[in-house]
């Protein structure tokens, strides 16, 4: 009762606030000097039809290398704390697995249910932490959207400085292809190192051709850098083009490597019983010559 209280009581204050604000709002009869600016010397200046992505990628450079830095340390941090307690259940160059009886290195098996364990044995039955079946129209519309809607991040990225659009929203709809493909298969794992060397490929040259512009132009992202072309073509605004589509590649592979992350561990439960099963039965295997080998001894 007391939390509904203060909910009720917290809406009503920002409701209060927002309705002052509302009445006493008085749109500007005209643009202020720097917003005239923009408007006025975006297009003869830089040669983007869309002044958004011109302020952001050029304008505000260094504001967009902070955001794009930001995303990167979530990425690293999520794919870090989610990551770093199913390295240890992966098999080893040997063969033998993680968890190795035999071994003085390596760490105890976790525990597991007993109901895991019964149905570990059985290849009837799976582990109760498996996922349920999906329906074969997820699988089969993920096959068929997938590309189209690779094909549509690539070309919003690509035509952000004609229409609205950039490598923040390009990317965030690359993402979303990723995510169709693990709804549709959620045991599906994507590769971390392409991901990651992708993510790492698109950051260097965006920080190098912010730094060619800070060199051989105006400043840090400058898109002078190249000719500035006929403006409302595709291959015009200079570099724009290419930053929003290094920033479309980077922003998607790290969105992409944290929905990864976030399926495995979804799924990190149904992979530890097969893992400890594993470790079972290579055990087993290795103790039966043994066994066998004590019983001839007379």
């Amino acid at each position: 009762m007391v939390k509904r209280l203060f909910a009720l009581g917290l809406l009503t204050v920002f409701a209060g606030l927002f309705a002052s604000l509302l009445s006493g709002y008085v749109p500007d009869a005209e643009l202020n000097p720097s917003a005239r600016y923009y408007a006025e010397r975006t297009a003869p200046d830089l040669g983007a039809a869309n002044l958004v992505t011109a302020i952001i990628v050029t304008y505000r450079g260094l504001d967009t290398l902070g955001e794009v830095t930001v995303l990167f340390l979530a990425a690293a941090i999520v794919g870090l704390v989610l990551g770093s307690g199913r390295g240890i259940h992966r098999p080893r160059p040997d063969g033998r697995p993680a968890h190795d009886p035999h071994s003085r290195h390596s760490a105890p098996p976790p525990d597991r249910s007993a109901a895991d364990r019964a149905n570990a044995g059985r290849p009837d039955e799976a582990p109760s932490s498996a996922h349920p079946p999906v329906g074969e129209l997820l699988t089969t519309g993920s096959h068929l959207l997938a590309p189209l809607i690779l094909l549509l991040g690539v070309y919003v990225f690509a035509n952000g400085h004609l229409t609205p659009g950039g490598g923040f929203q390009g990317g965030a709809i690359l993402a979303s292809a990723t995510l169709l493909l693990l709804l549709a298969q959620p045991g599906r794992q994507f590769s971390h190192r392409l991901i990651s060397a992708l993510e790492s490929l698109a950051g260097l040259l965006f920080v190098v051709i912010g730094l060619l512009g800070l060199a051989l132009a105006g400043g840090f992202l400058d898109n002078r850098i190249l000719p500035l072309g006929t403006l409302g073509e595709l291959f015009s605004a200079g570099a724009i083009p290419l930053i929003s589509t290094l920033i479309g590649l980077k922003v998607g592979a790290e969105f992409s490597s944290i929905l990864a992350s976030l399926s495995e561990t979804r799924h990190y439960p149904a992979l530890r019983v097969q893992a400890d099963a594993d470790t079972e039965s290579a055990a087993q295997t290795r103790n039966q010559p043994a066994d066998h080998a004590d019983g001839e001894q007379p």
